[in-house]
């Protein structure tokens, strides 16, 4: 067999493994799903009660955020939940029929967060559209970037009123 031939032999068969090996690595199972979702738990729970330690124990160090058209550092959307706060907001999240896809030490999931909005006016139930990219660091699940879109409120005429 000449050279050439042996390297075709060997780029056919490395790209039919491909498929198989990604199928073998792409983890949905629900322990997978356990174990990348609760970091998020974990962040929205620090959030809301403004854990800095908690916090800072389920992000990597250069986590940022995307939210309400703005991008914010870890440091910054953890100092905007707390001003929020002592005005007088809380927010309660839940997430919510998580897609987890996981390939070796990374994840992301794609997350509908079900909470509410409380201030001086009342509760508001609130919906999100979130995603977060994971990156597990030894065996812990931290995560680089999140992505929150708020669900618009119906209309009263999408309502049907």
């Amino acid at each position: 067999m000449s050279f050439q031939m042996m390297v075709r032999f060997i780029l056919v068969a490395l790209a039919s493994l491909l498929p198989v090996w990604a199928t073998a690595q792409l983890k949905t199972s629900a322990d997978g799903q356990s174990e990348v979702v609760q970091p998020v738990r974990t962040l929205f729970s620090a959030l809301e009660t403004g854990n800095d330690v908690q916090f800072a124990s389920v992000i990597t160090s250069d986590f940022y955020i995307f939210d309400g058209g703005k991008r914010f550092s870890g440091q910054e959307i953890l100092a905007l939940m707390k001003a929020l706060r002592a005005a007088g907001k809380s927010y309660k999240w839940n997430p919510s029929e998580a897609d987890v896809h996981q390939i070796g030490n990374i994840a992301w999931v794609a997350y509908v967060n079900k909470g509410s909005i409380t201030d001086s006016s009342g509760t508001k139930d609130q919906e999100w559209l979130e995603s977060a990219f994971l990156e597990r660091q030894g065996a812990v699940w931290k995560i680089a970037f999140m992505h929150s879109t708020r669900v618009p409120e119906p209309t009263q005429t999408a309502k049907g009123n």
